[in-house]
């Protein structure tokens, strides 16, 4: 325990002064009722002597002085507090196959809904970035905790083409760290100790199409460092997306989902997989997080604990005084 005033300590000194002031002040007390009276005779006056519970109410209000000479020296003590930060990063499918409307009205705009659903349930001191892929990943937004910018950045989502999965983790992975990357070197950021928790929530439908990281190398890199991936599929086997060929010509592309590489990446990092696009799915994202936050060291002042309980002493003393010998100290 630290103190940001240690002089007032000090004046605990002359709380052994008060001490002999009020031992000598009852010895006085006791000798001039022996010079009125016989004190034999005391017990036929009162109901019973208040014997060494007399020094009751003195002791507690010394305590309660004590409390408050520390309070006034402005402690401070190293507590554990919750922990309330956490980093998630969206990585969201935009992929051609995600323009199909076999999820209403169509399966982007349906992730992008429950997307915005999860920001919304998601505690306020909990970042949020947002990264897009389809033949390259890109970011959105860095993690912040200003909502307004997250629901912006999915608002801006549009359709292209592949499905870079392994890019979309790895560059999840940078841009979640608890320090900032620098964007042109992708340099790795010193990593402070016991970094806050961090997860990707990967919503797709399908496996790996194009991109230059394989998604189980990149599942392999979450795992290590301790960020699991909760993907989530989209779609019905009865997906098609209408393409324009070349003359006016139109055709229907089948773009059935395609679980195993999300099932891979999730079992791999130590997350889950989801085959439904819900709230109560995605909620156990901000769930598990919660239960791995824990608690940090921090400095705090604790004068306010002194203070209340020097009051409570202060109350008790003249309390017991007055019930108990019906007279103040």
């Amino acid at each position: 325990m630290t103190f940001t005033w240690p002089l007032a300590l000090a004046a605990l000194a002359v709380l052994p002064i008060f001490v002999a002031v009020y031992i000598d002040r009852d010895r006085r007390r006791v000798a001039s009722q022996a010079e009125f009276g016989n004190p034999d005779l005391l017990p036929n006056v009162v109901d019973r002597e208040p014997g060494r519970l007399r020094y009751l109410p003195p002791i507690i209000l010394l305590t309660a002085l004590v409390f408050m000479i520390v309070g006034v020296a402005r402690p401070h003590a190293t507590v554990s507090v919750p922990r309330e930060e956490a980093t998630i990063v969206l990585a969201m499918d935009v992929s051609r196959s995600m323009k199909a409307t076999d999820v209403e009205p169509t399966r982007l705009d349906a992730a992008r809904i429950a997307a915005k659903t999860f920001l919304d349930e998601v505690p306020e001191k909990f970042r949020v970035g947002v990264v897009s892929f389809a033949t390259r990943a890109s970011v959105g937004v860095a993690p912040t905790e200003d909502r307004e910018l997250v629901s912006t950045a999915l608002d801006t989502l549009a359709p292209g083409e592949g499905t870079a999965i392994g890019d979309a983790i790895a560059l999840s992975l940078r841009v979640g760290q608890p320090q900032a990357t620098d964007a042109e070197t992708q340099t790795e950021p010193e990593v402070t100790e016991d970094p806050a928790p961090r997860a990707i929530v990967l919503i797709s439908d399908g496996a790996r199409d194009g991109g230059e990281v394989d998604p189980a190398q990149a599942a392999q890199q979450a795992k290590e460092r301790q960020v699991p991936i909760y993907s989530v599929l989209v779609g019905t086997p009865d997906g098609v997306v209408e393409e324009e060929l070349t003359g006016g010509y139109r055709t229907l592309i089948r773009v059935p989902p395609n679980a195993e590489t999300l099932e891979q990446v999730a079992a791999t990092s130590g997350g889950e997989f989801f085959a439904a696009l819900d709230a109560e799915g995605l909620a156990t994202v901000y769930d598990d997080l919660g239960s791995r936050l824990g608690t940090r060291e921090e400095d705090r002042e604790i004068t306010d604990v002194f203070a209340a309980i020097a009051a409570v002493l202060l109350v008790a003393g003249l309390a017991i005084s007055a019930l108990l010998f019906r007279r103040a100290l």
